[in-house]
């Protein structure tokens, strides 16, 4: 536990502070999550379509499958 200690406060080679523009990051972050938003949105408005696609496909072999079974039994 000691070795941890000493590890854990000794000096670093690394700085400790670096020069970076916090307000940059920031407004690059805000652009990339309104661009995820504006994704997130097409994605789920396709995934809407494709789900009445599907359904709509469902419905018509429901159909076909019924016509077949009346035209069968006549």
């Amino acid at each position: 536990m000691i070795k941890f200690i000493r590890w854990f406060l000794s000096p670093s080679s690394k700085e400790i502070v670096c020069e970076t523009d916090v307000y940059s990051k920031l407004a690059e972050l805000e652009d990339r999550i309104a661009k995820l938003e504006v994704e997130n949105i097409e994605t789920t408005n396709l995934l809407y379509e494709l789900g009445n696609c599907i359904d709509a496909v469902d419905v018509r072999i429901d159909i076909l499958t019924a016509e077949k079974w009346v035209n069968k039994n006549v």
